[in-house]
């Protein structure tokens, strides 16, 4: 009874906006932690995050705020996704090197 009266309220509504606010914030605290690896990408790293990403000191204040704005799981999934973009980079790099180009 106590879940169909929860269900029969106008609640979808409440919760998309925040999911879509949550969401939002997230990709803004990715989009700086990343953009902080790129203008920092001279340094050198170590810090330790997920699925063996290595960060300079530098930015360990935004990985926090990433860490703390988006899920776990969705922090493991953008550090793959950097690192398979990085290292897809990197051989496109290489070959082009190679080529002579």
């Amino acid at each position: 009874m106590a879940l169909e009266t929860y269900s029969a309220g106008n609640t979808d509504q409440v919760h998309a906006d925040v999911l879509a606010k949550a969401r939002e914030a997230c990709y803004k605290a990715r989009d700086a932690f990343y953009a902080c690896l790129e203008k920092e990408s001279d340094k050198k790293p170590t810090e330790i995050a997920s699925v063996g990403l290595l960060y300079p000191i530098e930015c360990k204040e935004s990985r926090a705020e990433f860490v703390k704005q988006c899920r776990a799981s969705w922090v493991r999934h953008f550090d793959r996704q950097y690192c398979q973009n990085k290292r897809v980079q990197r051989l496109l790099d290489d070959k082009e090197s190679r080529r002579g180009v």
